[in-house]
């Protein structure tokens, strides 16, 4: 079971990655689109780092609802609506509960990549978070339903996701400001891809740990 404690604690430390990170993803949202990625994630994981003490008496459902309000709030440009409506599939699916089996970790993390999907209407290929967040998803559902232990089947994701970031570096932008840039948008790696490649060795490390 993966707990509420471990849970939150993937929250905080992500507040801890995207100020380490702020710099390096601003520089990589340099080349393609608004230099801002790094600066408007850390800001908003900052205002979740200030809600957390709230939320471990909170079920998972309500916890991920506020994480989700809360970037959508306060993270600028597409990123905010995006990794919001993330968050909030995944409270739905996550609703009265306080732990999750790995198997639940899957749904809730599929029904998070279908909401980005769904709001951003990009498809793999586009040069996007999709692009990463699809095939890792695929590789941990595939991994968990072979019989292989969470670290085992986090190990793949975080592997799986990794590839698919660097991956996005000769694609050529099809989504959002890089778009603009066509065939210029090619060579540089995306930082939306970039920063759910943090998001999800986050959790790996959280997980396993």
């Amino acid at each position: 079971m993966i707990t509420q404690k471990q849970l939150l604690q993937w929250l905080e430390t992500l507040v801890q990655v995207f100020n380490d990170h702020k710099d390096y993803l601003t520089e990589l949202d340099a080349a393609i689109g608004d230099a801002d990625h790094g600066i408007n994630m850390s800001r908003g994981f900052q205002k979740v780092g200030e809600k957390l003490p709230t939320l471990p008496d909170q079920d998972l459902g309500n916890m991920f609802k506020t994480v989700s309000m809360t970037l959508i709030s306060s993270v600028g440009g597409a990123s905010g609506p995006l990794y919001g409506t993330f968050f909030l599939k995944a409270s739905a699916i996550a609703a009265g509960k306080h732990q999750l089996t790995d198997e639940e970790l899957g749904t809730l993390l599929q029904a998070g990549v279908e909401g980005v999907i769904q709001r951003g209407k990009a498809n793999l290929g586009d040069k996007t978070m999709v692009d990463v967040l699809t095939p890792a998803v695929e590789v941990y559902q595939k991994a968990i339903a072979q019989g292989d232990t969470i670290k085992e089947a986090l190990v793949k994701t975080v592997a799986t996701a990794e590839q698919a970031m660097k991956n996005t570096i000769p694609l050529m932008a099809k989504k959002g400001r890089a778009s603009y840039l066509g065939q210029r948008s090619i060579g540089h790696q995306d930082p939306g891809a970039t920063s759910c490649y943090l998001i999800l060795k986050t959790l790996g490390e959280t997980v396993e740990g």
